[in-house]
């Protein structure tokens, strides 16, 4: 009998024990809110831009009557022209399919937006991303102009770059050379993608604290050690749409 109680008691203290020990395989921070924000991205046709701004501006208290839009821009510099940028907040997936299909019922909706607007759009994509566990959505003071900073970090997640990537970020705010909205982590999409929103009053500031930071140590040895992790990287200077809740 005593022989048994000690086997069982060694298998529960190793299954007590087993969380901790797979723990350390983790690969990162776990982002345990289950809201998520989704990237949506439009390329426009040329000729078609101004009329599927007018459009959208006109008629986006439909599509916001549904679901939370977070910001709404056009592409300034970075990248392919006419393109708009917009995100919008979900609870979790459950709510933004419940959003799909209420979307798909809304006749007013399909017949004033998205009906006219397709013929407008030459290319869509979407990415479903998570803000990163220790950040949250900021709100600038004031309107300025935003600077989407996309990073493609190696494979291995936040376990392996997350620490380095969060104190090259926390060096720029602290030094206040420009104002964090928000970093989110691709969930869908390209994976071990990070991208940070930033605020800044004109794209000339923006300038000027980014030639600040390019001398100052601090910011540099951070962004030296988070470099080692780093596979490329592009940034979108974006102007917030009159509409646009993030302005």
């Amino acid at each position: 009998m005593l022989v048994l109680r000690s086997g069982l008691t060694r298998a529960l203290a190793a299954r007590k024990l087993a969380p901790q020990v797979c723990s350390s395989f983790a690969t990162g921070p776990r982002q345990y809110d289950g809201t998520l924000y989704e990237f949506r991205t439009y390329y426009l046709k040329p000729s078609k831009m101004n009329e599927f701004l007018e459009n959208t501006k006109k008629n986006i208290h439909l599509r916001t009557a549904h679901s939370e839009l977070v910001g709404y821009w056009s592409v300034e510099f970075g990248g392919r022209m006419n393109k708009v940028f917009h995100v919008w907040k979900y609870d979790n997936f459950a709510h933004r399919t419940e959003v799909r299909k209420a979307l798909a019922k809304d006749k007013e909706w399909q017949e004033q937006y998205l009906i006219p607007n397709l013929a407008l759009i030459d290319k869509q994509e979407s990415e479903i991303t998570y803000l990163v566990p220790w950040c949250k959505l900021e709100k600038p003071p004031k309107e300025g102009i935003y600077e989407l900073a996309t990073f493609q970090m190696k494979p291995g997640g936040p376990a392996l770059w997350g620490d380095p990537f969060k104190r090259a970020v926390h060096t720029h705010i602290n030094r206040g050379y420009t104002k964090l909205v928000g970093v989110f982590h691709a969930e869908y999409g390209v994976l071990n993608r990070v991208h940070v929103l930033w605020w800044n009053e004109s794209a000339d500031s923006r300038a000027a604290g980014r030639h600040q930071s390019h001398e100052d140590p601090r910011v540099v040895a951070a962004v030296r050690e988070s470099v080692n992790f780093l596979e490329s990287q592009k940034n979108m200077l974006l102007i917030p749409m009159s509409f646009s809740p993030l302005k």
